[in-house]
């Protein structure tokens, strides 16, 4: 039977992890083991149970209970259930954006590098790509158009933030991701070069003179390859350009110089991923 607990009192601390906790707060980077993150969305959390999270409550809008979530609930019969009606429901800080659920989980232990790439011949590194909607976009993207797994340098937005895993609709959970390191110095080295000691290529995806086009031939028979995005508005280091393999271009048109990088992200993939299959 499920444990099914009426909300009637909004400030209960069992309901601070939805409400009023940060997302450093959830991150709980002094004890990582009691990290914690938030799905949303009954799709979103079903992908999130089958990449093996520990659910610890839910947060339901009633009707659910017996409807969309019904399975959920089913998943989770040994954690508590929170609910209320709608409108009391609102109440709580961003729970209109939800979709009627919510679900708290145990962030899962980040495997290695090697554990993430093995067996991949197409990956993205993100450089400190800090905003989590463009996280969340790339790691969709990466779903969608056949990249193997991601990895992403210690200045990037966590993957699982709140606001990243929804706009990714739960492919974070789909996608083999990890960090390069935990400490700023670990890129571009020595992660870079433990990149390229794994056979792969790399191709830091940047404006410059001597750029190839994103459908250069040589490019797309790489048998490995590692597409490297860079952050917001400032695009790839320097160090890191002159460290790759090959430097990589979207052709653009009618001026306009670049594209942000969630959308680079989507157009190198499709082009680049195709080469794989």
């Amino acid at each position: 039977m499920p444990n099914i607990i009426e909300i009637t009192d909004f400030e209960a601390p069992e309901l601070d992890v939805y409400a009023r906790l940060s997302e450093g707060q959830l991150l709980n980077r002094h004890e990582p083991e009691k990290g914690l993150f938030i799905a949303e969305s009954p799709k979103v959390i079903e992908r999130a149970l089958d990449a093996g999270c520990a659910p610890v409550s839910l947060l339901l809008e009633k009707k659910h209970i017996d409807g969309q979530a019904k399975d959920i609930v089913a998943r989770c019969e040994n954690v508590p259930v929170y609910t209320a009606e709608f409108d009391v429901l609102t109440k709580l800080t961003g729970f209109k954006l939800t979709r009627g659920a919510l679900c708290a989980m145990r962030r899962p232990q980040l495997p290695s590098i090697e554990n993430v790439c093995s067996g991949a011949r197409r990956i993205a590194i993100l450089e400190n790509v800090m905003n989590p909607t463009n996280v969340g976009a790339i790691f969709r993207s990466a779903a969608a158009l056949n990249i193997d797994a991601v990895l992403l340098t210690p200045a990037c937005s966590n993957p699982l933030y709140r606001r990243a895993i929804r706009v990714s609709m739960g492919t974070v959970f789909q996608i083999p991701w990890t960090f390069i390191g935990d400490a700023m110095d670990q890129w571009p080295y020595p992660g870079l070069s433990l990149i390229k000691n794994l056979g792969f290529k790399t191709a830091a995806m940047a404006l410059s003179d001597d750029s190839v086009s994103i459908d250069d031939p040589e490019l797309m028979a790489e048998e490995k390859l590692a597409i490297i995005l860079g952050t917001e508005g400032e695009g790839l280091a320097s160090c890191t350009i002159a460290d790759c393999d090959y430097t990589v271009k979207i052709p653009m048109s009618h001026g306009v110089d670049s594209l942000n990088v969630a959308a680079a992200s989507a157009v190198a993939f499709w082009q680049l991923g195709r080469s794989r299959t």
